[in-house]
């Protein structure tokens, strides 16, 4: 059997020098004692895998309410999507994969119903009482909401995982690792291949509409495909060929970064002034032409801000009732009313729903005349 030892010493011997290792951790919030067989990021990995917060993610809303079709992405495919991505950036730059696997899964832990809409709508409804952040949001899930024993909150994950998931610099520590920095590319890669592909599927984006974005043009020469008519076999093909694309543009030009500095160790990386993840220019630009296109043309689509209004319309009225009412909120959500204030606890309850939960609490608040509310 292969010991926690012999698996540190692995990464010690073939990663580079600039990776963050798991021999190297800074250690955890609570002390405990590490396993024999797995390295502490491997650890972490599997205690966000078994969490109530991952596996909501499969009804949580990407960009089309979860009800919408079989196959559109959700917040879970999304999460393993993302994964994926980074696992490879980060295997093909000598990084720590176990360390950008797990930032990866966490990473959307903390979005709420109806995907970025439900987010917004939190966040005004929170102005007065600290805000709402997805990303915040994620940490205070793993440190505090989610439980790994009985006698404690949170799933005492390693420092390193925990500052993954701050999305900005911070004063003490400077830049993200270099594995967060991976997963927060993989994030934006990710999402626009998938929309594209999604938007693609459901009609609401045409390729007509596409002719005019230049990262469209450049991957129908890419992949041989005349781009007048998509079928459903080009349009997987397409998908396949732009990840391979940019995964492979991002891999490069961040390798010719990390080797155009000396880096002696995963801090050197972290205190250094510029990104050292990044794409070549000519891709940063047709990303940013691309993300453009896909906030006005789908993310604004007339039939995606139907589905926003709806998530306006269903977690004011979910926020404003269990607010007027606490007694609603179940037991657990009213403990922590007494510690964190009843309006963060409110949040909380509210940003850990599915869609489908969040529709079917506020069908039972809000029941058609005549009828009977179903008890919940």
């Amino acid at each position: 059997m292969v010991t926690r030892a012999e698996l540190e010493a692995r990464e010690a011997a073939t990663l580079a020098p600039y990776a963050t290792l798991s021999q190297g951790s800074r250690g955890r919030e609570h002390l405990e004692a590490e396993s024999a067989t797995r390295t502490a990021f491997q650890k972490d990995r599997d205690r966000v895998l078994h969490t109530t917060a991952f596996r909501r993610l499969e009804a949580k809303t990407q960009v089309f309410l979860n009800a919408s079709g079989d196959h559109y992405r959700t917040r879970l495919t999304h999460t393993l999507e993302v994964q994926q991505v980074a696992r490879s950036v980060a295997l093909n730059l000598g990084l720590n994969e176990t360390l950008a696997e797990t930032i990866a899964l966490a990473h959307d832990l903390g979005h709420p119903p109806f995907g970025h809409a439900g987010e917004r709508v939190l966040n005004a409804l929170m102005q007065e009482h600290g805000g709402f952040d997805h990303n915040a949001q994620a940490r205070r899930i793993v440190t505090l909401l989610e439980y790994r024993r009985p006698d404690a909150p949170g799933l005492n994950l390693t420092l390193e995982t925990l500052d993954g998931l701050n999305k900005h610099d911070r004063a003490d520590l400077g830049r993200p690792s270099l594995e967060a920095q991976v997963v927060d590319a993989a994030d934006a890669l990710a999402y626009t291949a998938h929309d594209l592909d999604d938007g693609l599927r459901s009609g609401l984006l045409t390729p007509a509409q596409l002719a005019d974005v230049p990262l469209w043009r450049e991957l129908l020469g890419r992949a041989g495909v005349d781009g007048t008519r998509i079928s459903d076999r080009e349009r997987r093909h397409l998908h396949r060929e732009l990840l391979g694309w940019l995964i492979t543009d991002l891999s490069e030009t961040s390798n010719a970064a990390l080797h155009a500095v000396p880096l002696d160790s995963a801090h050197a990386a972290r205190t250094h002034p510029h990104a050292l993840i990044t794409y070549s220019p000519s891709v940063r630009d047709l990303l940013r032409e691309t993300a453009t296109f896909l906030r006005e043309n789908l993310y604004r689509h007339w039939r995606v801000e139907m589905q926003v209004e709806q998530a306006s319309r269903v977690l004011t009225t979910l926020f404003n009732a269990l607010l007027a009412r606490p007694s609603m909120l179940p037991p657990p959500y009213r403990d922590l009313a007494a510690t964190c204030g009843t309006q963060r606890a409110v949040c909380d309850y509210i940003a850990g729903m599915t869609d489908r939960y969040a529709l079917d609490i506020h069908a039972s608040l809000t029941p058609p005349p005549g009828t009977t509310p179903w008890p919940r």
